[in-house]
């Protein structure tokens, strides 16, 4: 029997862990929304100086402690209110700018359901980086970050995180034309009146280059906005899906990546870090995530090089669906490889020469055993040892249980299976099972360290514990 040894490593959502975030109050159309937040702004302005003053004063005293920067937070609501309610900008006293950023800002609590799902990629010798799915109020997942360390004796150690946590300033990216197109084609946006917006784009483009082809196509004779709508609306949104989140100064466990686009609107889920080795040496950490919008699914890829500047980008082709998918650390034969469920119920390997376009699939494996009976999926990037590639999987049986499970795949030929665990590596305990989603473990990936797998899971969407298994117990239970 394999043996999981505990680390007694538990990391529990904490409800005061708070980001500020603009406030939009209301619901309705967007006309009935810029009149509400028009009638709430104008009762703030009506305050005198006294007023401001002192409302800014208990503010302060009532939130300063819990923000790194609380005024910059307000700044930032601010200017978000002031693109839906443009006389705003008129406002030029300082406090007064202060007061109507507070009204538009709450605190929204990150970890306020579930702290789970954790991946892992190591950074330096014997030290690495945890991923974790944060869980809010409305079933909104964001990721944040921890840092920890395998010390001399084996042991494992997971740094508090730090006293404040903030979410990425989103900035502008700038476009692939080719990608773009392709992935219009994929939402069924081809039609005339797209083909005439993208002969005006360059091979690459920014948001201004594309409000600008956009108003002189629906300038053109012929051409009725309304007509264009809902092609206007493609193009629009798969911009605004596309972006990046950019952090300052602060630690990296106060760093918190919150959806930002209209594609993972209601969440970045399940979030598979891998360090990227390519064939010239250079690193870069990606991690495909589910983006969820409130009604949709759809992998994303996430890029960064140094955990400071993130980009988010879509992914595009036929087999972009679903939920799980995983990079392979390095190319192999030149090509991108990932793990992916895109059927709902199989694990299969997909092959590409480009990173956001993914077409190519075929099967690997399907459920077997009865604890995997409704479907596998991976947990997390494969593993590269002496002896094939390391995938961890999870499995779905009776009672909707997770369980995980592991392969072995060849390493030249990794769609061939070389070894698989008949028994689960790891099962709930059944002690200790209750939780936002009860009966369950679940990864997002896993390191190995001299000699050591370092397994970090989710307890039923409530928490993370960490494990550790020797690597030569698990290899030779697959051989």
């Amino acid at each position: 029997m394999i043996e999981v040894h505990p680390t007694g490593v538990r990391l529990h959502p904490e409800p005061s862990r708070v980001i500020a975030r603009p406030y939009l109050s209301g619901t309705g159309g967007l006309d009935e929304q810029k009149e509400r937040l028009q009638s709430i702004a104008d009762r703030v302005i009506r305050q005198g100086p006294s007023e401001i003053t002192e409302s800014l004063d208990l503010l302060r005293k009532q939130f300063a402690g819990r923000h790194r920067d609380l005024e910059a937070a307000w700044t930032r609501s601010l200017n978000v209110i002031e693109d839906l309610v443009p006389s705003l900008a008129k406002v030029s006293d300082p406090s007064l700018q202060l007061l109507l950023g507070a009204t538009f800002t709450h605190e929204y609590a990150i970890e306020g359901a579930a702290l789970t799902n954790p991946s892992i990629v190591a950074i330096r010798e014997s030290e690495f980086i945890l991923s974790l799915r944060a869980i809010g109020e409305g079933h909104i997942s964001a990721i944040e970050f921890r840092t920890g360390r395998r010390r001399p004796d084996g042991g494992i150690e997971v740094d508090a995180p730090g006293p404040y946590a903030a979410a990425g300033n989103r900035s502008e990216v700038v476009h692939n034309r080719n990608r773009f197109a392709a992935k219009l084609e994929q939402m069924e946006a081809e039609d005339e009146i797209a083909d005439m917006i993208l002969d005006l784009l360059g091979d690459t483009f920014d948001s201004t280059a594309l409000a600008a082809a956009i108003e002189r196509v629906t300038a053109r004779d012929g051409v009725h906005p309304l007509q264009a709508e809902t092609t206007l609306h493609m193009f629009r949104w798969l911009a605004s899906s596309n972006y990046e989140l950019v952090f300052e100064d602060q630690p990296l466990s106060e760093r918190v990546l919150f959806p930002a686009g209209p594609a993972d609107s209601n969440g970045m889920e399940d979030a598979r870090f891998v360090r990227f080795v390519d064939t010239d040496g250079s690193v870069t950490f990606f991690a495909t995530y589910t983006a969820f919008d409130g009604s949709h699914i759809l992998p994303q890829l996430i890029t960064t090089s140094d955990f400071v500047r993130f980009s988010v980008s879509t992914l595009h082709g036929s087999c972009v669906q679903n939920k799980g998918m995983a990079l392979f650390p390095r190319k192999i034969d030149g090509k991108y490889l990932s793990l992916s469920r895109h059927d709902q119920t199989n694990l299969h390997v997909l092959w590409t020469d480009d990173v956001w376009q993914w077409n190519n699939a075929e099967r690997l494996t399907g459920p077997l055993a009865d604890w995997e009976a409704i479907q596998i999926g991976n947990c997390g990037s494969p593993i590269e040892t002496e002896a094939g590639w390391l995938v961890i999987t999870h499995g779905v049986g009776p009672m909707r249980v997770y369980r995980l499970g592991a392969l072995l795949l060849d390493l030249a030929e990794p769609d061939r299976i070389i070894g698989r665990l008949k028994e689960p590596l790891l099962s709930p305990d059944w002690t200790d099972r209750d939780g936002y989603v009860p009966n369950v473990v679940y990864s997002c990936g896993a390191l190995l360290d001299d000699g050591q797998l370092i397994l970090p899971y989710g307890i039923s969407d409530r928490e993370v514990g960490i494990g550790t298994i020797a690597i030569d117990q698990l290899l030779e239970a697959l051989a």
